[in-house]
């Protein structure tokens, strides 16, 4: 994958998405799931938890589901939140960057995903000074 930076807000996303159309891949995207997780360097994040916030774009290609009209051979969207919030809640880290390293790997597990960018958002962040948001977004692609 060329590591593009992800695009303004509002905009289709990362520099490299058309480069994978172009391969023949399609975009799938969850946008928004919640889960508390106990991630931080700070013993009042790990004891407390916060709220993260994560985005994910999946690449692959759905024309075999979509020719057969099966589940079984693209992503179930349902079950990939349901395993994301999962892993959120899970053991602890002190980063959002390895966090994103973990998430991205529950992505690449299901068998039809190519590549993946993973955005966690951690709207709690503990920050001294007024903010909208801090994130991180990391791009993966199936080894």
């Amino acid at each position: 994958m060329s590591g593009g930076e992800p695009g303004p807000v509002g905009t289709t996303g990362p520099a490299d998405v058309p480069v994978l159309r172009a391969r023949g891949l399609d975009v799938l995207r969850l946008s928004g799931l919640r889960a508390t997780g106990h991630h931080g360097v700070f013993d009042h994040e790990r004891r407390d938890g916060q709220e993260f916030v994560v985005d994910v774009v999946v690449h692959l290609d759905t024309t075999p589901a979509a020719s057969g009209d099966d589940l079984g051979e693209t992503v179930h969207y349902g079950v990939l939140a349901e395993e994301l919030v999962a892993a959120v809640e899970r053991d602890p880290v002190d980063l959002i960057e390895t966090l994103a390293e973990r998430l991205a790997g529950v992505v690449l597990a299901h068998r039809a995903a190519v590549a993946t960018e993973v955005t966690v958002h951690k709207p709690g962040a503990p920050i001294t000074v007024p903010f909208g948001d801090v994130s991180i977004t990391i791009s993966r692609e199936r080894a």
